[in-house]
């Protein structure tokens, strides 16, 4: 995809709801040649999908590997919303807590009082953490109005075509 095409896609209304949710499925070969899927909170900084992990996460050898991964981020209601993305991981080891991390899990509802506890404990329990960024290559939104996903697509093309037949 073009960079053009990819910002259309995630420029959509839908897509920048969907790039607002909390959650996104990170999916990766692990080491062992085996997929991996695994949720992982977000923030989309307008370019890029960041998210935060520990330093000692079994991922990040993965992604040093083999750094192509799979985003899918979705919601739970009849017809889903789905935006699919695919893009590199880069690894950017910091010192402390990045303000990604507290701003990603900023959105679940927490007392004042839990939230300042909340973010003591994190802040007394790592010392440094990884952002893997991801830049977008290719995006797809799915909402079961205006896109399907393209095996659906083709079955609808067939269908047309049957119908067209038959006349």
């Amino acid at each position: 995809m073009q960079p053009d095409e990819i910002a259309e896609v995630l420029n959509r209304p839908l897509s920048q709801d969907m790039l607002a949710r909390d959650l996104t499925r990170l999916a990766y070969v692990a080491k062992d040649g085996t997929p991996r899927a695994v949720p992982i909170a977000f923030t989309w900084n307008g370019q890029q999908i960041v998210m935060c992990t520990t330093t000692n996460a079994p991922k990040l050898s993965a992604l040093r590997h083999n750094p192509a991964v799979a985003l899918t981020i979705d919601t739970e209601v009849h017809p889903p919303t789905i935006l699919l993305i695919r893009g590199r991981a880069e690894l950017d080891v910091v010192d402390g807590i990045p303000q990604e991390y507290l701003q990603m899990n900023g959105t679940y509802t927490m007392t004042a009082e839990q939230r300042v506890e909340w973010e003591a404990e994190v802040r007394s329990l790592y010392d440094g953490m990884v952002r893997i960024v991801v830049t977008p290559t290719w995006a797809k939104l799915i909402d079961f109005a205006t896109t399907l996903p393209s095996a659906v697509e083709e079955l609808v093309r067939r269908r047309a075509e049957r119908q067209n037949a038959e006349v």
